[in-house]
């Protein structure tokens, strides 16, 4: 008898051995049991957490998107302009925006009003501001304009730094704002 074939009776007739391979079988299936039971409880809890989310982005739980009583800090009102006509939804984009201008101090000088022209984009509204501002303000006055409602989208920015005389110090910014919004039509 080979030494290959005696080693293999004596380990298929040890019962050590065999406790042994059984064991081991036994340890391989509980953790892989155990790592299934780990993977279904991780994905659960994304589930939960993913229909939380939906119901407060689709509003059906308004108290989870207002947050706790006191909390200002999440905008009301509707993400859409809103009007009767595109007409009346330009002007109260256009009423957003300037009142967003003097708000922080800034002097709107022109404002034009694009209901359907080429740049704008199905169901958007589109408006362009021509305004003077603080240099600290405009950062805030951005801010407020996109984190806001209605939701509103800075199309385009170019800011123009005033002519400074050596010695004087400020100045206002000039500045050419394009927004748009989206407006769902009427209703």
């Amino acid at each position: 008898m080979s030494a290959f074939a005696a080693s293999r009776k004596a380990l298929t007739t040890s019962p050590i051995v065999a406790a042994t391979i059984y064991v081991g079988l036994v340890v391989v299936l509980l953790f892989a049991v155990a790592t299934s039971i780990t993977g279904v409880v991780g994905q659960r809890d994304e589930v939960a957490s993913s229909a939380t989310m939906l119901e407060q982005l689709e509003g059906r739980n308004p108290a989870a998107v207002r947050g706790p009583p006191g909390d200002v800090t999440r905008p009301s009102g509707s993400a859409f302009l809103e009007g009767a006509t595109v007409t009346v939804a330009g002007a109260m984009l256009l009423q957003r925006v300037s009142a967003a201008v003097t708000k922080f101090g800034g002097n709107v000088v022109s404002t034009q009003l694009d209901l359907q022209g080429s740049q704008s984009r199905a169901g958007f509204l589109s408006m362009i501001a021509s305004f003077e501002i603080n240099q600290s303000e405009l950062q805030k006055l951005l801010y407020d304009l996109e984190a806001g409602m209605p939701f509103l989208f800075i199309d385009q920015l170019v800011v123009q730094t005033p002519l400074i005389a050596s010695g004087t110090e400020g100045g206002r910014l000039r500045i050419l704002l394009a927004v748009s919004g989206q407006w769902p039509g009427a209703k």
